[in-house]
């Protein structure tokens, strides 16, 4: 190639770039620019002009997370053994920007208003159950108690639309997926027998 085409080659490949760094440059600035989904949702129903949830499926019902609840029961006697143990639990929600709390209060009245309408199912955001339940321990056993609480599962997105500017745009949207506690619940009985430590503690 001749000296002079190789510069004409030269030059067009670097307006080229230049011009490809001139396109995708604004398209990073913009996406830096955009605001958290947190900082988003905070605005809802709290400088919104409008706040909806549109969920994306159906309701879905899932297991919660097993856990211990109340205390041990411990046996020293050598027959079988009924003891009470007083538990209580608190499931909350749980969603996909982090506790609500750090995020406003706004934007759960349009997903809960969502479910009521369209499900025709309560959103509670906090559920509380207290009891006692009985726990036959065999000899020098312990015995405890686990629950797994029932939600309810809802995947969507968050329509928020200003009357003024935010951030540069009127029209937000905001990818959203929570779950919530359910009126439900299942309960298993665990034993095992004692450690010598366990023993020499409780007995």
């Amino acid at each position: 190639m001749k000296p002079h085409s190789r510069a004409r080659w030269a030059g067009a490949l670097a307006v080229l770039f230049a011009g490809s760094s001139l396109l995708t440059a604004p398209a990073a600035q913009g996406e830096e620019s955009r605001p958290t989904d947190a900082e988003l949702l905070a605005k809802c129903e709290n400088g919104t002009k409008k706040c909806v949830f549109h969920p994306s499926g159906p309701l879905v019902e899932t297991a919660g997370e097993r856990r211990k609840v109340g205390d041990e029961a411990y046996n020293c006697t050598p027959r079988l053994q009924r003891s009470g143990i007083t538990w209580s639990d608190t499931v909350e929600e749980t969603n996909s920007v982090g506790n609500s709390a750090t995020v406003g209060t706004g934007f759960g009245g349009p997903l809960s208003l969502s479910v009521s309408t369209s499900f025709e199912r309560t959103w509670k955001k906090s559920r509380t159950e207290s009891a006692t339940t009985f726990i036959d321990v065999r000899p020098y056993q312990v015995g405890w108690l686990e629950r797994t609480p029932d939600l309810q599962k809802v995947e969507g997105t968050y329509e928020l639309i200003f009357k003024d500017r935010f951030e540069g745009k009127r029209y937000w949207y905001v990818p959203f997926e929570a779950t919530a506690p359910l009126e439900t619940s299942s309960m298993v009985q665990r034993t095992r027998p004692m450690t010598k430590d366990e023993k020499a503690n409780h007995c």
